[in-house]
């Protein structure tokens, strides 16, 4: 298995960013033809997820329904003022499978990998392991 470590940079408190475009370079970088890929974000307050990268407006819809079905101030037992960054990192996970084939991972036509920032601006960090099959 190899392993990666990405850093990166968010924003704003809560975006999700495109990694697509990153995490098929490092695929490329591996020399892996047909294999499996794990992206690991080791954040309590961040995520990963696959969703429609086509339409630039999707992420932000995904941010503000978020927003709406977990918003930011209630009366949270949690002292730290992010409970709902928890609990929207949790929602999505803190983990995705992909396949690789033919050196390139397969994902369906209007499919990208979002990197998902809920407590930022943060300096983040994504653990890729690429694996040959």
């Amino acid at each position: 298995m190899i392993y990666k470590q990405l850093r990166i940079s968010t924003g704003k408190r809560e975006t999700l960013f495109d990694i697509t475009s990153l995490v098929r370079n490092l695929v490329r970088e591996s020399g892996v033809k047909n294999g499996r890929l794990t992206i690991y974000i080791p954040h309590t307050t961040a995520a990963v997820t696959i969703n429609e990268n086509a339409d630039p407006t999707v992420p932000i819809d995904l941010v503000n329904i978020l927003q709406k079905f977990v918003p930011r101030s209630q009366n949270y037992l949690h002292s730290e003022g992010n409970s709902d960054a928890h609990a929207k990192s949790s929602l999505f996970g803190c983990s995705e499978t992909l396949l690789i084939q033919d050196g390139d991972l397969i994902l369906g036509t209007w499919q990208g990998i979002f990197f998902c920032e809920f407590d930022g601006p943060r300096q983040r960090r994504m653990i890729i392991g690429i694996s040959e099959c």
